[in-house]
């Protein structure tokens, strides 16, 4: 069995949010979940989450998408691009994160003891 784990980081790259998805699923598929509620400055994601649904409901919640369009896109949309190079914070909590083989491997079962070593070592990460 396979997970995507999608994750909200901070302007530090600290964890504030995650899900858990099914491996095959798309990173859009749980956005809605995620950001339900949020209230920040910007938002900065890669390519995979550039959606018209998505740009409408960060801009009613007052956000600024920092999101590079998809090359397909007939209308482009713009984006700061000095601020999309701090993208690279969410990619360092990856990394950091993986560096605990039960998570890289996923040797858990459940997908809730799975949430529950995440978490965990999130937690580490942010204390170290």
């Amino acid at each position: 069995m396979t997970s995507k784990i999608m994750a909200l980081t901070d302007a530090l790259g600290n964890l504030i949010d995650f899900r858990l998805l099914p491996g095959q699923a798309h990173d859009l598929r749980g956005t809605a979940a995620l950001i339900d509620g949020l209230s920040c400055g910007q938002l900065l994601a890669d390519r995979a989450f550039d959606a018209n649904w998505l740009r409408e409901v960060l801009s009613a919640a007052k956000i600024e998408a920092v999101i590079p369009p998809k090359s397909n896109r007939r209308f482009p949309a713009e984006f700061d691009k000095e601020t999309y190079k701090w993208r690279h914070l969410i990619e360092n909590f990856f990394q950091k994160i993986k560096e605990y083989r039960g998570i890289a491997t996923r040797f858990c079962k459940t997908d809730t003891s799975y949430t529950a070593l995440i978490s965990l070592a999130a937690t580490v990460i942010r204390l170290k």
